[in-house]
């Protein structure tokens, strides 16, 4: 059964989450992406809540902007630093009184959740045992890509759509007019695949009505977009390599019909990663997890069990 609860965070900020499992349990802790919300995650969370497959605390929160977690107006308040101080603060919590306190058992994340991920893993693997990252580029192939490809560039043109400051008034035109093709686009609504089903529209729609601008936040506070002719965009981003490399071990999960983050994106991930797994899934798209949830709870089930 999913429960919800808001959890303070000592910096004033408060996240909605949904959660399955017992406390006290090892934590596992999903983040989803856009435009989602913390319910893409619910067969998952009940999945791993059952003994049977480990018996863990699942917690996935709705991200800053997102749903009914705190959206603050400014957009400076979503770019990374913010962002991971949510994170960081919602893990502490949320493994008090588990085994680990202060650790998760794994953190698990897609699209914008998983390029935090990718950022927390880096700025603090302390807090997590395992990181698992599906479809979501590391910031250093992403930025190599956005500046260098042009196969890149144009997959990821709607960035700058979403970066504009009436991006979310134009969202919520026409019923969603402009976001029911992110899914429909890689057939969301189409056979063999199709699971956007009008239940499932109307679950997005209550979490678009509670607003968009935080979600679109993301985009405009990112220098990770494809440049232009009045913005260089990810060409003028330099990362440092210290900042970038990876040391948990790490499993990525990849549908290989993304044709929003072609899996050009995971070439050269070895050189950030130091214990890295890659599965490349054909056949799914950038929503595998609700094209393929089984193929996805049996991948994270082998990744997870001791070793």
């Amino acid at each position: 059964m999913i429960e919800n609860f808001q959890q303070p965070l000592p910096h004033g900020i408060t996240l909605s989450c949904r959660a399955a499992g017992e406390p006290g349990r090892p934590v596992l802790l999903f983040l989803h992406g856009f435009p989602e919300a913390a319910f893409v995650w619910d067969e998952l969370l009940e999945h791993f809540a059952r003994p049977e497959h480990g018996g863990y605390r699942c917690v996935a929160p709705n991200l800053r902007g997102f749903e009914r977690s705190s959206a603050p107006a400014e957009v400076s308040a979503y770019r990374a630093r913010p962002l991971l101080q949510d994170l960081e603060a919602l893990a502490l919590a949320v493994t008090a009184d588990s085994p680990t306190p202060g650790q998760l058992a794994a953190l698990i994340a897609h699209d914008w959740g998983g390029a935090l991920a990718w950022g927390l893993g880096a700025a603090r693997p302390a807090l997590m045992r395992r990181l698992v990252i599906i479809n979501a580029p590391h910031p250093a192939t992403f930025q190599r890509e956005l500046a260098h490809s042009p196969a890149q560039q144009a997959a990821s043109a709607y960035m700058n759509f979403l970066a504009r400051p009436d991006a979310a008034t134009l969202l919520t035109e026409n019923d969603f007019a402009r976001l029911w093709p992110f899914f429909t686009h890689m057939a969301a609504d189409s056979a063999p695949a199709a699971w956007l089903d009008e239940a499932t529209r109307e679950r997005y729609r209550s979490v678009w009505r509670q607003g968009l601008a935080g979600p679109c936040a993301y985009y405009a506070a990112s220098p990770l977009r494809p440049p232009t002719t009045n913005d260089p965009g990810a060409a003028a981003v330099q990362l440092p390599r210290e900042r970038v490399v990876v040391t948990v071990p790490t499993l990525v999960i990849w549908g290989l019909g993304d044709t929003a983050l072609p899996a050009a994106l995971l070439d050269g991930l070895d050189t950030y990663v130091d214990d890295l797994r890659i599965e490349r899934v054909p056949g799914a798209t950038h929503w595998i997890v609700h094209e393929k949830p089984n193929h996805v709870a049996s991948l994270l089930s082998a990744f997870l069990a001791p070793s």
